[in-house]
């Protein structure tokens, strides 16, 4: 074995660990469905091995492993977990400038216990780290120190939502956030309108839960009745909510339930 295979060997992975989707989505002082519900049980015990973690959020992470603990013990008790989080920054405002711009996350300081031997967990609040959610510098950053990076099954809300859509699921992209003005939102809708017909691809984006109303009447004021618009809510919860149909039989149809869009949701629209 050469040196370079050697050192290799000694260095731990990272592995992107999935969350729940319900977590913050049940009711207060509600049971929590098993998490085997939506993880399954290879990703859960190679997970409670870890015990050093990246987190968007520390009280999520340690929710999270207390969940796992009831299927597959942990390598180390809850207060020798060690847990980082993300800077506030990254992950309010992203983390994806590129390697290359100047307001580029160096988040390698964060992958030392790797480079000493240990495996790291990066995980996020809900879904797959690193999309649609914070972590792809950590990801940039883990293969640029030759790490291996190890992605974990489990949830993706955009993913769900895509494959229940109806929509063109060969071409597809996430746009994150629409602007919060009226004025600016209504010009990026008709942005996305146009995009989706112009090329076929399927346009996918979300919003915080308690804008999700607003949101939605935004849409069907603004978008044309031929276009399509599919709208998923509360994903692999007991009582999701998937509506897709085309914006004049939205117009026809009772609203969804208020309790539907107050559940984190994904929005697409296409043809």
């Amino acid at each position: 074995m050469s040196a370079a295979e050697k050192d290799a060997a000694q260095r731990g992975r990272l592995f992107l660990v999935p969350a729940p989707l319900d977590l913050g989505c049940v009711a207060k002082g509600a049971a929590l469905p098993p998490i085997t519900d939506t993880l399954p049980l290879a990703t859960l015990q190679q997970a409670a091995g870890i015990t050093h973690w990246i987190a968007e959020n520390a009280r999520s992470a340690r929710a999270l492993l207390g969940r796992m603990a009831q299927v597959a013990p942990l390598a180390a008790p809850m207060q020798q977990q060690h847990i980082v989080e993300l800077p506030r920054a990254v992950h309010k405002k992203g983390d994806h400038a590129g390697s290359g711009a100047a307001t580029a996350f160096d988040a390698r300081p964060l992958l030392a216990p790797a480079l000493a031997g240990h495996d790291v967990g990066l995980c996020s609040e809900a879904g797959l780290p690193a999309v649609a959610d914070p972590g792809s510098a950590v990801v940039r950053a883990a293969h640029a120190l030759h790490l291996e990076v190890v992605p974990l099954a489990g949830p993706s809300s955009l993913l769900l939502a895509l494959a229940a859509s109806g929509l063109n699921g060969q071409s597809f992209a996430f746009v994150g956030y629409l602007p919060q003005k009226a004025p600016e939102r209504r010009q990026r809708i008709l942005e996305l309108q146009a995009l989706a017909r112009r090329s076929g691809q399927a346009q996918l984006f979300i919003e915080a839960p308690y804008r999700n109303a607003a949101l939605l009447r935004a849409l069907l004021e603004t978008l044309d009745g031929s276009t399509r618009l599919a709208v998923s809510a509360g994903l692999t919860l007991a009582h999701s909510t998937t509506r897709s149909a085309s914006v004049s039989e939205w117009r026809t149809l009772a609203p969804l339930p208020e309790e539907a869009l107050a559940l984190p949701a994904v929005f697409a629209i296409g043809v």
